[in-house]
């Protein structure tokens, strides 16, 4: 027996290299998909009719802040539109050589170097950036909070973990070494930040202050005429729910009806239980902070550069790569005429989410406020990737 053992350990230990020398060839990898379908810009619905040199600003505010970005830092996309700080960084240089206010020159740059992807059809929604009655201490005028992000608030890129899940975050607070979740809008609204310093500016009209957490940015006028203008900070992690949703599913309005200045005409006759109820079905929140800008600049974006308007748009990041150029093909409502325009994807929301989705970035004012609410329509995306 023991010397059967013997020739059996003895098999086992010499036959292997035999044994792996009769395996089968390793199967090749597949071979790398066909490259994206894209289209010369020319085929664009519009192009001849935009004046492109009026984004190039747009995109080179942008490059300022991917310029110190390490080459390798993601920007965004997937597939075809995954692009990094590095990638982007030659255009940038060529982008910076365009003489300003120059369309010739701005279409020559572009149709050498981008072709356009077609991202498909969704909706296109408007933004801007509110003005609002504040100050910077509490009375009985000025009683609604903007509060500072919580420094326990903890932001995690899932993308660093999970390749497929790039774009997306989740948003906690660590407590017995665990991921736990913030409070969403009613228990803040309830006093969950109460007492704790956290209040950057009072203002006069909860309404107000939700419609501002839903534009991300705005400008706080003082009683004394200083104007402070507020940034987004970061959010609670909790979805975004659309109220407007809310008042169809009750049948107040049909969803044909359903525009930023019809909510806010309800919540205006509504009694303030009945409307502070309608604004807590949103359990999203968001935090904000001081940022120094000069009147005549737009807010800061997800990018960190600043908004131009009608030439920025935000997107959903996990799509669209932020800093690129995006073809935009909708209806400007106001002017109830077609929109074909060169934007920049410099910025992100809660509700933008898909590949065609977008929000584009309609300015400050009340005719920019009239534009961004009216602004619910189908259109078409195409970002121009480099070639």
């Amino acid at each position: 027996m023991r010397g059967a053992r013997v020739a059996l350990l003895a098999l086992a230990l010499f036959a292997t290299p035999a044994v792996a020398q009769q395996r089968p060839a390793a199967i090749p990898p597949p071979p790398p998909p066909p490259p994206a379908p894209t289209i010369p810009l020319t085929d664009l619905p519009g192009w001849s009719e935009d004046r492109q040199a009026e984004a190039i600003p747009a995109l080179l505010t942008a490059c300022r802040v991917i310029a110190p970005m390490a080459p390798g830092a993601p920007l965004g996309g997937t597939g075809p539109t995954q692009r990094t700080a590095g990638q982007l960084a030659p255009l940038c240089e060529e982008a910076a050589a365009v003489p300003a206010g120059d369309d010739d020159a701005a279409r020559a740059f572009l149709l050498r170097r981008f072709r356009a992807l077609p991202m498909g059809q969704d909706t296109l929604t408007g933004y801007y950036e509110p003005e609002l009655r504040g100050s910077l201490t509490r009375n009985a005028r000025f009683n609604t909070p903007l509060h500072a992000r919580p420094p326990e608030l903890v932001e995690i890129e899932l993308g660093n973990f999970a390749p497929d899940l790039r774009g997306r975050r989740i948003v906690g607070e660590l407590r017995d070494g665990r991921l736990q979740p913030l409070p969403d809008r009613s228990g803040i609204l309830a006093g969950a930040l109460a007492g704790r310093n956290l209040e950057i500016a009072w203002v006069d009209d909860p309404v107000d202050a939700f419609f501002l957490q839903i534009q991300g940015s705005g400008r706080v006028i003082l009683p004394d005429g200083r104007l402070v203008r507020v940034g987004y900070a970061g959010w609670n992690g909790h979805p975004y729910f659309a109220i407007g949703r809310g008042l169809v599913e009750r049948g107040v309005m049909p969803r044909e009806s359903v525009t930023m200045q019809s909510i806010r005409a309800w919540l205006a006759t509504a009694g303030a239980a009945e409307a502070t109820a309608l604004m807590a079905r949103n359990p999203s929140y968001v935090f904000f902070r001081r940022v120094e800008l000069k009147p005549e600049e737009g807010p800061v974006g997800a990018l960190g550069a600043p908004l131009v308007p009608m030439r920025a748009v935000a997107v959903d990041r996990a799509h669209v790569p932020l800093g690129l150029p995006v073809w935009v093909a909708g209806r400007d409502p106001v002017a109830d005429a077609p929109l074909r325009r060169l934007t920049i994807a410099k910025d992100t929301g809660g509700a933008i989410r898909g590949p065609a989705r977008a929000d584009l970035f309609t300015g400050w004012g009340r005719e920019a406020a009239e534009r961004a609410g009216l602004m619910r329509d189908a259109a078409s995306l195409w970002v121009l990737v480099p070639q």
